[in-house]
């Protein structure tokens, strides 16, 4: 898997890996540009690894509210057991959902990291080789 075509603006080439069938990596790829400014737009809206900022922790004790409302109801009466049942089932897949979400961040975050240290990792290698065959002269 070959280094990505793109020249940066300060006239280094770029040196993550290419993404596959393709001469350019996700970052210099013109077809992911409007992903790319997607991604960019939700800087500073989460917490750190993917974890959702305060709108996640809301949403939580959103559910937990409503929870504690139909127990409260259905033992009260006020509301069929049914309903409660049926309404307990889709604020749980809104939980796997939120959870889910959370993971998802986290390993598309995890990528990225991981394809970064790859890309120093490889240049670390080049610069050694190119030490070790001046050394050899």
């Amino acid at each position: 898997m070959g280094f990505c075509a793109a020249i940066k603006p300060d006239g280094a080439r770029c040196k993550a890996r290419v993404m596959q069938g393709s001469q350019w990596c996700f970052n210099h790829h013109p077809d992911h540009s409007q992903e790319r400014r997607h991604n960019a737009s939700k800087g500073g809206q989460r917490g750190g690894r993917g974890r959702p900022a305060r709108s996640g922790a809301e949403g939580l004790k959103d559910i937990k509210d409503l929870l504690k409302s139909l127990t409260d109801d259905v033992l009260c009466d006020q509301v069929e057991r049914a309903t409660t049942i049926a309404a307990n089932q889709l604020l749980n897949t809104a939980l796997r959902a939120t959870e889910l979400e959370r993971r998802w961040k986290e390993i598309e975050d995890l990528e990225g990291r991981l394809e970064a240290l790859e890309g120093v990792l490889k240049a670390r290698r080049q610069d050694e080789r190119k030490r070790t065959r001046q050394a050899l002269r």
